[in-house]
């Protein structure tokens, strides 16, 4: 199994070209799943966030084929990471750092072989999709990879108290696992103080309240309308725990 996390956008020629290249390379069979194309753009260390909440729901041995990548072409190394069982492959600009500083074990390898025709600024078709291909296959050839002793870029385990991403119904998910937050908190966003609810229906319809969302980020949302649009929301604004009401 391959699973796609860009932000490459679902409407444009990128994500085609990538599957393209992986059914070019892997196993015939592997299964390509399309788990977020909307990451915020170039915000290596919000998809860093985002990778960690969901990557759990995958099974072990899956390969996550993982590309926000504003320096393609530049200085940035190319990273293959093992973390508990499943595998990742991108740039090591941050992006695949919170998944290593969470996991219990780890590997890593630096990507050293390059295709004879590589675009300077498409790395995630020509050089990550190979890559992610050969490690579903379980046949990488053993000189593509070097081994390392971690990533170049790393943003930790903590989490972080902003805005990391903005679902199409206009809720808005933070770097905040909810474990770390006190039902009896609350959150405050743009000058807004928000209660938590357990879920949308516990409070009145155009309400704007917090609550564990189903990937355990705490979440900003109103009922039967668009947190993002009421409260002014944007992906990167500061949020803050402010204690009991």
């Amino acid at each position: 199994m391959i699973v796609l996390f860009t932000d490459f956008g679902a409407d444009d020629i990128y994500v085609g070209q990538v599957k393209a290249r992986l059914l070019q390379t892997a196993p015939a069979g592997t299964a390509i799943v399309d788990l977020l194309h909307g990451v915020p753009d170039f915000d290596a260390h919000a998809g860093a966030h985002l990778l960690s909440a969901l990557h759990g729901r995958f099974p072990k041995g899956a390969v996550f084929f993982a590309v926000i990548d504003p320096g393609v072409g530049g200085e940035r190394g190319a990273a293959v990471v093992e973390a508990d069982g499943q595998w990742f492959v991108g740039p090591d600009n941050g992006l695949l750092s919170v998944v290593v500083a969470r996991a219990k074990r780890t590997r890593h390898w630096r990507v050293r072989w390059r295709p004879d025709a590589l675009s300077a600024s498409f790395h995630g078709r020509d050089l990550f999709a190979p890559v992610a291909a050969g490690l579903a296959g379980g046949v990488l050839e053993t000189d593509w990879l070097v081994p390392s002793d971690g990533l170049d870029v790393n943003y930790g385990a903590e989490d972080i108290a902003r805005i990391v991403y903005i679902d199409h119904y206009g809720n808005a998910m933070t770097g905040l696992r909810s474990g770390n937050v006190p039902h009896q908190a609350a959150i405050e966003a743009v000058g807004r103080r928000l209660d938590w609810a357990r879920v949308f229906s516990e409070v009145p319809t155009g309400s704007a309240f917090w609550y564990e969302n189903s990937v355990g980020l705490v979440e900003i949302a109103v009922n039967q309308g668009n947190a993002a649009t009421q409260l002014g929301l944007s992906v990167g604004d500061a949020v803050s725990i402010i204690g009991s009401p």
